[in-house]
């Protein structure tokens, strides 16, 4: 049994095709989720299923795999059963020899569940399409404002937080400003749009060498974005946020704010935990050996964002922690014994916008084109199934040749 469809759960699954065993992946979404991209779906660049394939289409041929649509609700570790709830509130109990519980993370607020509603997150397709209706929708309502000063607030986009995906999110929230609808509107000049990046630490990209920090914040700024560091959120409303930082508390007004700024792991931590006995750190990740089983249940593995390891929760982790459990089922199932996991650092990278990126590859620190180039590949070459790299590719190459988003379909509800 495999919870989980996301980098780490999928790669278990994969990596069993050849083992003598029968493997139910069950997840609460019938795809799996290409996250690096997510924010190209935010803003235009990609279409949600080019990032998102079908789990049935993508283990359609893995005849040793059934994919149940599910949302597990709880954890039977003496019995060994999953406990969920499938489509129409469906209740099911689902037997396991192994289990392998792989849930994404989820955004944490900090305690502030109230901005929630005011901020959104960026972790699933419906995240994606939401921020994506709301930044076009500002554009829609400054159009129609005749007052200035509303009209500035509209035009001001807030994102919180500068990790990689809040990087990337600022820098193409300013392309699409200055470059894309540019010459779509009549009343407003879209490139006038303010873009803030609020940061608490004293730099972007805080997993970066410094140097390339230093190169990313010459890079958002040469895009117009206003890169604040040392600056921390005091409050989140629907007219903007207020930040305090070290010339005092700033009130901010904006149309849009968005939130990256933190992560917790799925709340299927701590029913493990409840299950087991055991205790969640203060991220609400839950405490592993070695080889990545469950502490007292070498019959239970959790790997990815779920787990506390020391290690970054990212894509590369999750992949190389599925791999590895994979192994150590087979071995177990062979009567030997398991071995430790060991993370091999395959290094860190993020786009900021056209010909701009940071690429750290051990030793090697590149920027500007060249690392750009390279960001396009490695991205292109993870992407599951030929159809949709193929679909990306074009994409990104219309895109790139005339500056042009066509995924700018508003899909919400239309303002009263």
């Amino acid at each position: 049994m495999i919870v989980g469809g996301g980098f780490g759960g999928l790669r278990v699954a994969r990596r069993l095709r050849r083992a003598t065993v029968d493997v139910t992946l069950l997840d609460r979404h019938n795809h799996h989720l290409f996250q690096p991209l997510l924010y190209q779906v935010a803003t235009g660049s990609l279409a949600p299923g080019e990032i998102a394939p079908p789990l049935r289409g993508v283990l359609r041929r893995q005849r040793n795999v059934q994919v149940l649509l599910a949302d597990v609700t709880g954890f039977d570790l003496g019995g060994r059963v999953v406990r969920a709830v499938g489509p129409q509130g469906r209740p099911l109990e689902v037997p396991y020899d192994w289990l392998v519980v792989a849930a994404a993370a989820t955004d944490t607020y900090f305690g502030r569940e109230e901005w929630r509603q005011h901020a959104p997150g960026l972790k699933s397709i419906a995240d994606a399409l939401r921020v994506r209706d709301e930044i076009l929708s500002a554009f829609e309502a400054a159009e129609l404002e005749p007052d200035e000063e509303s009209r500035r607030r509209l035009l001001t986009f807030v994102v919180v937080g500068a990790g990689p995906t809040g990087v990337e999110l600022a820098g193409q929230i300013a392309e699409l400003a200055r470059d894309t609808l540019r010459r779509d509107y009549r009343s407003i000049d879209t490139g006038t749009s303010r873009v803030l990046l609020v940061e608490g630490g004293p730099r972007a990209l805080a997993a970066f060498d410094q140097r390339l920090s230093a190169r990313t914040a010459r890079s958002l700024a040469s895009l117009g974005v206003d890169l604040r560091t040392g600056a921390l959120v005091a409050g989140i409303d629907a007219q903007g946020v207020e930040l305090d930082t070290p010339a005092g508390r700033e009130r901010v007004d904006a149309g849009t704010v968005i939130w990256a700024a933190g992560v917790r792991a799925s709340p299927l931590a701590g029913e493990l935990a409840a299950a087991s006995g055991g205790e969640l750190d203060r991220g609400g990740r839950i405490p592993v050996q070695a080889d990545m089983s469950l502490p007292g249940h070498p019959e239970v593995f959790v790997i990815g964002d779920m787990t506390a390891t020391g290690l970054p929760g990212t894509s590369p982790v999750a992949m190389q922690q599925g791999a590895h459990t994979a192994r150590m089922i087979e071995r177990r199932i062979a009567g030997r014994e398991t071995r430790p996991f060991h993370f091999r650092d395959k290094g860190n990278m993020a786009t900021i916008g056209r010909y701009r990126a940071v690429v750290e590859i051990g030793p090697l620190r590149l920027g500007g084109l060249v690392a750009w180039l390279l960001w396009l590949l490695i991205h292109i070459t993870y992407l599951i199934g030929f159809a949709n790299r193929l679909l990306v590719l074009l994409r990104w190459s219309i895109s790139f040749f005339t500056h042009g988003r066509v995924e700018r379909v508003i899909t919400g509800e239309p303002p009263r």
